[in-house]
């Protein structure tokens, strides 16, 4: 409420500090695991940009000693300039991941002939190989993505990205066994559901590891496993989620898949996006005003728009931890949230089953405020960040907090809120 009263309403905030707790709490988890097990590698943390492509947000991320992983081409272009500021050196290691054209591989090659050695493209389809050859000026490391097979749920079966398990031995030996210019040093496994204790999780790990240990045999510069991203985020009040366990669980299997097969075991590297990010940000509303549609359903409209500020609430139905901000010994009452924009789709509800929330009856003379909580990764980047909004809604002013060196809190505005001007230029009405 003190944010609100000095800065207003609606209003966004990144808590930077957030984001290195999440860093050194899965990097401890991961050392514990690694000295349990009596693992012979390294784990490598990696911050895959595509969660948020923010300034402030690598800043804070770099401070871990950690690595990066991109997804297009503009990515390295801020690996460049991350680089010119000492925030990455050439021991940092840059996975490019997702489908590579022209541009993309152009800028990987630049990279990579600058003597950045540790940037490992990672083969998305057998074209790419080719194309970075052209690029780049002798040897280089390159990775495998493997094409994973989806759960039974999803509409297609198998992964778009990378090459499916069967193909992948014959790829080697057919494109980079006998190919002196590059050298495969990673086999990368990424579940699009995320690490979750589910069968189909560790069937398809266990599946990665035959892959990664019939490779390993006749490629001895293969030492490194990528086993993605997707811890997930708290997205309620009752979430619950033992990373400890599937940390530990996944470096056992790991090494007891090796040990087996008499191969040493690889370097771990995860990619962890929302994980790093997620909880680092939240947005805060106000009640405008309450509609009452028929008997059972009130609307409780807030001062901007779900689709443009979280988008996800809309486009895959997904959830916030949502909790009013004030008023929380009020009597309460059950309601509905819309948006402003005049789209039907522009509302939030708490669980799809339920369609409703409880907040503090609406008030006029006693203003109502609301928060969404760990919004921190993607909503920008889909949503678009300082351009149109759809219905023209502003984006709201987007603070940053941070602790000094004594822990006490500041803030900074980081965006004031969009003005009329700014979409009559963008749309070229104001030359």
């Amino acid at each position: 409420m003190e944010l609100v009263k000095k800065y207003g309403a609606p209003l966004k905030f990144t808590y930077l500090p957030k984001i290195s707790d999440n860093i050194g709490r899965a990097k401890k988890w991961f050392a514990d695991a690694l000295e349990k097990s009596d693992y012979k590698a390294t784990y490598n943390y990696c911050y895959c940009t595509k969660s948020s492509h923010f300034n402030h947000v690598l800043n804070e991320a770099l401070k871990n000693d950690i690595h990066i992983e991109t997804s297009a081409a503009i990515d390295m272009k801020i690996v460049e300039s991350l680089k010119k500021k000492g925030k990455i050196t050439d021991d940092t290691y840059v996975i490019c991941n997702g489908f590579k054209r022209d541009h993309y591989v152009s800028n990987i090659a630049d990279l990579i002939n600058s003597g950045h050695k540790n940037c490992i493209p990672i083969i998305d389809n057998y074209e790419e190989i080719d194309l970075l050859s052209e690029a780049i000026d002798g040897k280089y490391k390159i990775g495998i993505r493997i094409a994973s097979e989806e759960e039974p749920k999803f509409e297609f079966y198998t992964s778009r990205l990378g090459i499916g398990y069967k193909n992948i031995v014959p790829f080697y030996n057919k494109q980079i066994s006998e190919n002196e210019q590059v050298e495969l040093k990673m086999l990368h496994f990424f579940i699009n559901t995320g690490i979750r204790d589910t069968a189909y999780y560790w069937n398809e790990l266990l599946k990665c590891l035959k892959v990664y240990i019939n490779l390993k045999k006749i490629c001895p510069s293969l030492d490194s496993l990528n086993i993605g991203g997707g811890f997930p985020v708290k997205n309620s009040l009752h979430f619950e989620y033992d990373y400890k366990y599937m940390v530990e669980e996944i470096v056992n299997q790991i090494k007891l898949a090796c040990d087996e097969a008499e191969v040493d075991v690889p370097h771990i590297f995860t990619e962890f996006g929302s994980f790093t990010v997620g909880e680092s940000g939240g947005a805060i509303y106000e009640i405008l005003y309450q509609k009452q549609q028929n008997d059972r359903e009130k609307w409780n409209m807030i001062n901007s728009s779900f689709i443009t500020t979280l988008p996800d609430t809309w486009a895959i139905s997904k959830k916030f931890v949502m909790l009013a901000v004030n008023r929380w010994n009020d009597e309460y009452e059950r309601v509905l949230l819309g948006g402003m924009t005049c789209d039907s789709d522009d509302y939030y509800n708490s669980e799809q089953h339920t369609n409703a929330i409880y907040l503090p009856k609406y008030k006029r003379e006693k203003p109502l405020y609301i928060g969404f909580f760990n919004t921190g990764a993607y909503q920008e980047t889909i949503g678009g960040f300082d351009g149109l909004q759809h219905c023209l809604i502003p984006q709201p002013k987007h603070l940053l907090i941070n602790r000094d060196e004594d822990g006490n809190l500041t803030t900074s505005v980081f965006r004031e809120q969009q003005k009329a001007d700014d979409f009559l230029k963008i749309l070229g009405y104001n030359e």
